[in-house]
């Protein structure tokens, strides 16, 4: 079964081991639906025989979709973007390109290469996306609570919104708007505006705790480099899963959006942004690389050593790939230790 994944649909494609296609193809919306609609349809294709799943691999998009249907016992492989292409070349029409195609082509894909990576969930992984994506939606409603709140107080002029992300902001600003000479409906929701931020920051003080309680032990390396917090760290774990499918830090600066892509002009070799990759692991880098930046020697020497060559800009980009090559080394050491205590838990077991 092939499918191309997409934020809002998925277009799923049944394909016989010879390789031709089994009925119409489904599109199914990317809902709490999708696996129950996915496994319907499989059942009136397959007739009880044995399924795998070959999904275009964009796990941003398809991450839920892999895990539904690994729990219910189907085997998932994840078949990389080049090789789809590469078929859809082989067996397509000239010039054809569509969902279904991109589908059809996956299924090929899978059937040609056996040995694709499978998916498999990893509990401390998934436990950590679940709580990473859960404090980042509650950072974005309290950030669209402040901004609310600032636009229509104009007493807090003299602060600034990162203020109210601390017990002490907004204890004073209650305080401000109690005093303040308001009418008294405004003055209720300004106050109830102000108990939602409170409660928001409570509950995102105790996922930091959460968080930090399992990634402590995950990934002790991780942290001890300088600009990656406990959260950062989290957010690369949850993100990037097993390290061990980029086999080299190359692979992974390409995914994160960090490898500069190389441009030719006139016989000048340069590179410019890459505006790719995914945008998340980006800017936990970039925050990493700015931190280092302030308070790292061995960093500051090496962006001092550029800027006059790349400017302030490129000598940072300079600093971020050469972070990724760190990063890469110290989830591969974690990884290791970490699989070494599984592995000692479940002889022990």
């Amino acid at each position: 079964m092939g499918i191309d994944p997409h934020k809002h649909v998925h277009v799923a494609v049944a394909v016989g081991p010879n390789g031709r296609r089994i009925g119409k193809p489904l599109k199914v919306k990317n809902d709490a639906l999708l696996i129950t609609e996915l496994l319907g349809w499989i059942r009136t294709i397959a007739d009880g025989g044995d399924v795998t799943w070959a999904i275009e691999d964009g796990r941003g998009f398809a991450r839920r979709l892999a895990d539904g249907l690994l729990l219910a016992g189907h085997e998932v492989v994840w078949v990389p973007t080049r090789l789809t292409a590469a078929h859809r070349r082989l067996h397509a029409a000239t010039g054809a390109k569509s969902d279904p195609v991109d589908a059809t082509a996956a299924a090929h894909a899978a059937i040609a290469t056996p040995d694709l990576a499978r998916h498999r969930i990893d509990e401390h992984v998934r436990e950590l996306r679940v709580l990473v994506d859960y404090r980042t939606d509650l950072i974005k409603r309290r950030t669209n609570l402040i901004n609310q709140l600032k636009a229509q107080l104009h007493l807090w002029l003299d602060h600034t919104p990162g203020d109210l992300a601390r017990p002490k902001g907004t204890d004073a600003l209650r305080s401000l708007v109690t005093a303040a000479s308001l009418g008294s409906h405004v003055r209720q929701v300004l106050l109830e505006m102000t108990a939602e931020i409170t409660e928001l920051n409570l509950r995102v003080r105790d996922l930091d705790t959460t968080i930090k309680e399992i990634v402590s032990p995950l990934a002790p390396t991780l942290l001890e480099i300088t600009g990656i917090s406990h959260n950062s760290a989290a957010v690369l774990i949850a993100e990037v899963g097993d390290i061990s499918r980029f086999s080299t830090s190359a692979k992974l600066a390409r995914y994160t959006g960090c490898a500069p892509i190389p441009v030719y002009s006139s016989d000048q070799e340069r590179h410019r942004l890459h505006r790719g990759g995914n945008r998340r692991l980006n800017s936990v880098h970039y925050t990493a690389a700015i931190v280092q930046k302030r308070f790292h020697p061995a960093a500051q020497e090496l962006l001092a050593r550029h800027e006059p060559a790349k400017g302030k800009r490129g000598a940072r980009r300079i600093l971020q790939r050469h972070l990724i090559d760190v990063i890469h080394r110290a989830m591969t050491t974690d990884r290791a230790s970490w699989q070494h205590q599984i592995t000692n838990h479940q002889s022990a077991a």
